[in-house]
């Protein structure tokens, strides 16, 4: 399993936004990220929820340049969260290693981008008609079809457009990328071994997400962002063990100590106490 660090360059995302927007506090945070046990680091320079605002590409272009850039250099595998294509254009030259795109390579220029170069690629499935999340009503109990049905029709349609198949990575999406019923989250976690069996790795992002929220608390009512660590943990841990091979997180710390505890107690590994007792 490899963690995959958020670093939300913006001023709007539902978790942090404002808190990493100036470049010298979104690569002081991806650092620690990478120092708390991330293999990676995904920045994305635009939120994707329901209420975010619109960035033009050369703004987004702006804020992501310093902080990719600077993590190249400090070798640093860096994603971007980005479904513009001339936003991949100028990040894989910066040395992006993956592109994350919430939209699956839906505009045919965002193919052409990515296509010579040698990044991976995350699709994610969605049940929305473009690049934001939206408050739609959605069947639970189709999600899991539906997300197979798509990733063997998109991974075979980007085949043919020329991008080899082990550069892919598939996300099933969730939260409101799967409706405003946290019942379809649900589902797209418990099929996650259908998803898993398609032969490609499988990206999940539960990290705060609203349908932990509504669990939480109620729909109405939802736990607030900030409370929602634990139930977060819960989902990751579940998609650990259902096959997915990265889990994008904001808690990088408490998802690797819990991977490494499960990982002790199912080895039957013997815990030795430190030398220092201070």
């Amino acid at each position: 399993m490899d963690i995959i660090g958020i670093v939300n360059v913006t001023r709007d995302s539902f978790s942090d936004g404002g808190r990493f927007l100036a470049p010298e506090a979104a690569l002081s945070h991806a650092r620690q990220l990478v120092a708390d046990g991330a293999a990676l680091v995904d920045v994305g320079a635009e939120s994707t929820h329901p209420d975010a605002e619109n960035v033009p590409p050369e703004e987004e272009i702006a804020r992501l340049t310093p902080v990719v850039r600077a993590l190249h250099a400090d070798g640093i595998r860096v994603s971007v969260d980005t479904y513009k294509p001339a936003v991949m254009r100028a990040v894989l030259q910066l040395g992006a290693a993956f592109i994350n795109d919430v939209t699956a390579l839906a505009d045919p220029a965002a193919v052409a981008a990515v296509r010579d170069s040698a990044a991976r690629v995350i699709l994610m499935h969605s049940t929305t008609t473009g690049a934001r999340a939206e408050r739609r009503d959605v069947s639970a109990a189709a999600i899991v079809d539906r997300m197979v049905a798509f990733f063997e029709r998109r991974v075979a349609d980007l085949e043919r457009a020329g991008i080899e198949r082990g550069r892919l990575i598939l996300d099933p999406g969730m939260g409101f990328f799967l409706g405003r019923d946290p019942a379809a989250s649900l589902a797209a976690l418990r099929g996650l071994d259908r998803i898993a069996a398609l032969g490609l790795p499988v990206c999940v992002s539960t990290s705060r997400k609203s349908f932990i929220g509504a669990v939480l608390g109620t729909p109405v009512a939802p736990r607030s962002v900030e409370q929602r660590g634990a139930g977060t943990l819960a989902t990751e841990l579940w998609a650990v063990l259902h096959g997915v091979r990265y889990v994008r997180t904001h808690d990088v710390r408490a998802l690797r100590d819990a991977a490494t505890m499960w990982s002790a107690m199912t080895a039957g590994a013997t815990w030795r106490p430190s030398e220092d007792r201070a």
